[in-house]
């Protein structure tokens, strides 16, 4: 045998891992056929240190080399199972109990994979005959109850639980498990006794400590956990999950303080994976200070955490925005395939991340796997809501009202509310009654202040928990309730899962069907409506010339120069202020093929990425890689105060497939024309919408080299340029998007119409 096994275990032995590992894999690559004892010993090794995907390597190396050893194909599955490759490890346990029949822990890793699948009647199958050998074995009844759990028998997967921690208390897992069950089940006076008991059973347990703060925070109850938290603190002062889970809490309304914690978690806990993507999230998210530099700290903490496997959905999550912020799409497609992280995220009940998908579609089949992303997200939502019912109150007296419910944080500051004030300043109080939900955790601003004003009701619900939320909706007896936010930060796109009003619809706040088929509408236009009906999973209700028009946020003293930006500067700048979460390289490459193509030209980004310097580098290498220099790459380093550097820019370059929608319509408002590719799919059409209502529809394309040839032209046509920055603020204004009555007049009509229908079928049924 190879002297180095020897030396490798001698190195081991004497704790020198790093050097224990490299001599042992020289030598089995050395000598293959070493004795399964070693490749079971050295697994064992790696397990102990969590080095699980180097786990999963050697045992299936062993499993080759000795295909009846049924003990390396079980360390197989385990590590397959650690490393989140879960199908793969279903196939390695299978091998294992054929082998050995009799071997009840290859059994049992099975039944945790399938219940780590949602498997529930495979996993209820194989806990079943575990129990049944070994009903003392509080680890299997845990193991059945979470089979009953995920087949949806929650009665039966609460008795296993209890039983589990009955018969051992200590068992942490089987409490965590109780309480979960019974807070998704909204039964939180029962959850709140359970932790007491499981606290008093474990005082020492950092992770039942840990729940009752998640616990908190998941009814609502932010502020309560802050301080509770607080208090812990003091009395432990370095402890990681502390700091980390106060960061988690404030973040919505004090970031700074946030990132003091989470930085302190991380330095306390520097191998803790999820303390490091926690305090990349939150620096992500930072607004306060120099933006570019909490986005550059992000990345590299981020960075400094990609030779480990990040494989749970909230991980990837992390990982993929701060990845897509800065321009690494190549780190980020390695995390995950497209449709391995769209199912990841919605089969763990995680809709934000898929507005990110949108840019990453590019075929036919992408657009409907987008779809069917949606639809398990949607049914996920809608099965949890249906195990909790909420309360609802008997029909309400005829008054001659539409009661419309516009649910959505947003109503501030924000683009939507941008597009939403024609409906709150145009509407006919005698014929309806609008009512605004909002969980907004910031203070009040003056275009809240004015909304409130304006609608029979503002309900300002900070700390509320989705189904509380629900429930409250739907004692206001709504007609119609209309969700605007999607799944964007602050907003509860699950409430609509519970149905608190008879009519629900989606607008505005989102480019794509939601999910939930308890969302009756989503408002569109002509322009927008995809050709394939498959493409949407609600029922259009459909304006008769655009789905949005501009509020009075659309200012005239929002000045457009006089000159163009050619004449003052000496060449032509194309440019874009489109968030980078609509970013791909293949679109990178295409603005700068359209530079190359435009001797002396050059391209600005209206970021406030533009000061970090990994988001520079990234974007010089896309335009290198084109053959255009980093020096004819301009960054406008802004948030916020960017309509002046329009004035900057020639020709507005529209991303793809996920186009722009705010900022199209500010580009135009400030006379840059904006060159569009449009798609099948909602999401690549909202451009398309825009331009087609102020008559420059043959400024989108349907090619590349549309696109690329569209851009080229406008950019040789110094008079048409010139003719639209004094002309196009106008043309806004006459068409139908500056028409905001007129706009509202048409949308309070088609609801009416629709609740009007929704009461005839009702009368006929």
């Amino acid at each position: 045998m190879d002297p180095r096994f020897a030396q490798a275990e001698a190195a081991l032995q004497a704790g020198r891992y790093e050097e224990g590992v490299r001599l042992t894999e020289a030598a089995l690559e050395a000598d293959p056929k070493a004795p399964a004892g070693i490749y079971r010993s050295f697994t064992a090794i790696l397990f102990r240190h969590r080095d699980f995907a180097r786990a999963a390597k050697w045992a299936k190396a062993g499993a080759e080399q000795h295909p009846k050893d049924s003990e390396l194909f079980n360390i197989l599955g385990v590590a397959l199972r650690r490393s989140g490759r879960l199908k793969e490890a279903l196939q390695a346990l299978d091998t294992a109990a054929r082998l050995n029949p009799k071997n009840l822990a290859v059994l049992q890793n099975k039944g945790n994979v399938l219940n780590d699948l949602r498997d529930g009647p495979g996993a209820v199958e194989v806990f079943t005959k575990l129990v049944r050998a070994q009903p003392s074995n509080a680890e299997v009844q845990r193991g059945l109850g979470r089979g009953h759990h995920n087949s949806g028998d929650l009665a039966k997967a609460e008795m296993r639980y209890r039983l589990a921690v009955k018969l051992k208390p200590d068992n942490i897992d089987g409490w965590i498990d109780l309480l979960s069950l019974l807070s998704d089940a909204f039964r939180m006076a029962e959850a709140a006794e359970a932790l007491d008991r499981a606290i008093a059973a474990n005082p020492a347990s950092a992770r039942l400590l840990e729940a009752k703060a998640v616990m908190l925070r998941r009814a609502g109850r932010r502020r309560d956990a802050d301080a509770y938290l607080t208090e812990l603190a003091r009395a432990h002062p370095d402890e990681a999950w502390i700091h980390h889970q106060i960061g988690l809490t404030v973040a919505d309304y004090d970031r700074e303080r946030a990132n003091h914690h989470l930085r302190r978690a991380f330095e306390l806990a520097p191998q803790n994976l999820d303390f490091r993507l926690s305090l990349a999230e939150s620096l992500n998210r930072s607004r306060y200070g120099d933006e570019s530099a909490h986005i550059e700290e992000a990345y590299q903490v981020v960075k400094g955490g990609l030779d480990r496997p990040i494989t749970h959905p909230v991980q990837l999550k992390i990982a993929s925005e701060v990845l897509m912020r800065v321009g690494a799409h190549a780190e980020r497609d390695r995390l995950a395939t497209f449709a391995e992280a769209g199912r990841r995220w919605a089969e763990a009940g995680m809709h934000a991340p898929l507005l990110a998908q949108m840019a990453r579609v590019e075929t036919p089949e992408d657009r409907h796997e987008l779809i069917a992303q949606h639809r398990i997200w949607g049914d996920l939502v809608q099965a949890q809501a249906a195990r909790s019912p909420i309360s609802r109150p008997g029909p309400r007296a005829p008054d001659g009202k539409i009661r419309i419910g516009f649910m959505s944080s947003d109503l501030r500051n924000h683009p939507v509310a941008y597009f939403a004030l024609p409906l709150f300043e145009h509407y006919d109080r005698s014929r309806f009654e609008l009512y605004c939900y909002s969980f907004n955790q910031g203070e009040e601003d003056q275009i809240q202040r004015f909304i409130t004003e304006s609608v029979h009701a503002f309900r300002w619900w900070k700390d509320i928990s989705d189904r509380d939320a629900a429930e409250r909706i739907a004692a206001d007896q709504l007609d119609i309730l209309i969700e605007l936010g999607g799944s964007t930060h602050m907003n509860k796109l699950p409430v609509m899962a519970y149905k608190p009003a008879r009519r629900q619809a989606s607008w505005v706040g989102y480019p794509h069907s939601a999910g939930p088929t308890a969302i009756d509408h989503i408002v569109l236009d002509p322009h927008l409506v995809p050709k394939d009906p498959r493409l949407l999973i609600e029922t259009p209700l459909v304006m008769p010339k655009t789905w949005l028009a501009l509020g009075r946020t659309f200012r005239d003293a929002h000045v457009i120069a006089g000159d163009l930006a050619e004449e003052r500067n000496g060449f032509i700048t194309f440019g874009t202020a489109n968030n980078p979460h609509k970013y791909n390289e293949r679109l990178i490459r295409t603005w700068a093929r359209v530079v190359r193509e435009v001797p002396g030209s050059k391209f600005a980004f209206i970021r406030p990425e533009g000061n970090a310097p990994s988001f520079r580098q990234h974007m010089a290498d896309y335009f290198a890689a084109e053959g255009v220099s980093a020096d004819r790459l301009v960054f406008h380093t802004v948030r916020g105060a960017h309509m002046p550097f329009y004035n900057e820019v020639d020709v507005t370059l529209d991303p793809f497939p996920l186009t722009g929608g705010t900022s199209t319509c500010e580009a135009l408002w400030m006379g840059a024309p904006v060159v569009n590719l449009r798609g099948e799919a909602l999401f690549e059409r909202l451009s398309y919408s825009i331009l087609s209502n102020v008559g420059l529809a043959h400024h989108s394309a349907e090619t590349l080299d549309g696109y690329i040839d569209i851009a080229v032209k406008l950019a040789a046509d110094r008079e048409q340029r010139r003719e639209l920055r004094r002309t196009l603020r106008e043309r806004i204004k006459q068409s139908p998007l500056g028409q905001p009555e007129a706009f509202a007049r048409d949308f309070y009509e088609m609801i009416a119409q629709a609740v009007a229908k929704e009461g005839a079928q009702a009368a006929v049924g």
